[in-house]
């Protein structure tokens, strides 16, 4: 029997926006040629078994490596309407944020099923995408039994994080990029305030929401136990050698740099809040507590 939960969240979380679609747009059939906008989506749909329908997925959908394979249509929050069509897709699977706006109304005026995928970025809401990918591709026995088992990991590893923590959650400052030398940081309502909290940090920046190039003295007052970067190898303001890290005037006075503590995680790993974010939150927690 399916969870009644998880019959509430299918039903209720998925929101399909198709203008003058035909009715097979919002029941997809096996037969649907489906494009993947975001990591955690396009996750969710090899996870629930459905990847012989897509045909297409953007530049953030790089896990598994079977997605690789897929044309790319572009990055999630860049994309072109030429570009998704190109593939000639029944449905489009988005998470929030794709974009811009104007992409998506051309996309809807084309008679493209166009899902929303909702969820935040908690377990909650990752149980809230993965009931409403399987709504949208309609498989909800699928959905809820992937939801029951991502469920209880994601549980398992958060008690896990709290029981290394002890109660001591340490400050955490996410630093996406330092352009210029400057330190473009997160705050709250992020994904990667999300995944500190998960594994038991605190974030060193709760005073504002998204990201913001942070002042010296911001840097300075956050005074963060660890520093939480991607792994980038590919050079670019998000790949920072330790040095620089290091050597930045408010970063050098903070207690990440007293005890050299960066922690640098693959970021499509550690950010995408999909069916992998209790294996990220062990990995993140064990880090920061020595697990």
């Amino acid at each position: 029997m399916i969870p009644s939960f998880f019959k509430l969240t299918a039903a209720t979380c998925v929101a399909v926006l198709v203008l003058g679609a035909p009715s097979s747009a919002q029941q997809p059939t096996s037969d649907d040629r489906i494009v993947s906008i975001g990591g955690a989506v396009t996750e969710i749909v090899f996870a629930l078994g459905q990847e012989h329908r897509l045909v297409a997925r953007d530049t953030t959908s790089v896990y598994p490596a079977a997605a690789l394979d897929l044309p790319d249509v572009g990055y999630m929050r860049r994309l072109s309407p030429e570009g998704v069509l190109s593939v000639n897709p029944d449905l489009i699977l988005t998470e929030p944020g794709s974009g811009p706006a104007e992409t998506l109304d051309i996309l809807a005026e084309a008679h493209v099923g166009l899902v929303q995928v909702p969820g935040d970025y908690s377990a909650e809401g990752i149980v809230n995408r993965v009931t409403s990918v399987a709504a949208a591709l309609g498989v909800e026995d699928e959905g809820a039994a992937l939801a029951e088992e991502i469920r209880a990991e994601l549980d398992a590893a958060e008690a896990e994080a709290e029981a290394l923590s002890g109660g001591n959650r340490p400050r955490v400052m996410f630093i996406l990029s330092m352009p210029g030398g400057r330190i473009n940081a997160s705050g709250i309502d992020t994904r990667a305030d999300g995944i500190i909290r998960m594994a038991g940090g605190e974030n060193a920046l709760p005073e504002f929401s998204q990201y913001r190039i942070l002042s010296d003295e911001a840097i300075i007052t956050a005074a963060p136990d660890f520093i939480l970067m991607m792994d980038r190898s590919g050079g670019g303001d998000h790949a920072t050698a330790d040095e620089e890290l290091w050597s930045h005037p408010a970063i050098a006075l903070t207690p990440a740099a007293e005890n050299r503590a960066v922690i640098r995680m693959d970021g499509a790993f550690l950010l995408s809040f999909g069916p992998r974010t209790a294996d990220a939150v062990a990995t993140l927690a064990a880090h920061l507590h020595g697990g």
